[in-house]
């Protein structure tokens, strides 16, 4: 801001854009104060994914995406499994 303030205090799109960065920036982090430091909220709360998962009715694993082909290749590592589920 001191530096669009002081060297091209006449170039208002710069102003524009700095103010726009600095809007989404406190966005953002009001959003992240309201998940509680967690970057993407919950879908389901932790209770009912841990009751879900001792029934049976989720499965609880790692999803493992391959970086060169991620939209097309993935698979999810079960706990407990050294095998692996395709999907």
């Amino acid at each position: 801001q001191n530096y669009l303030d002081n060297f091209w205090p006449d170039l208002k799109p710069a102003h524009e854009l700095f103010d726009s960065i600095l809007q989404a920036r406190c966005e953002r982090e009001s959003e992240s104060q309201e998940n509680h430091g967690k970057e993407y909220p919950e879908h389901l709360p932790v209770e009912i994914l841990e009751a879900g998962i001792k029934s049976g009715r989720y499965i609880q694993g790692t999803l493992n995406v391959n970086k060169h082909r991620a939209q097309l290749e993935a698979f999810v590592r079960l706990e407990g499994f050294g095998g692996k589920e395709t999907g």
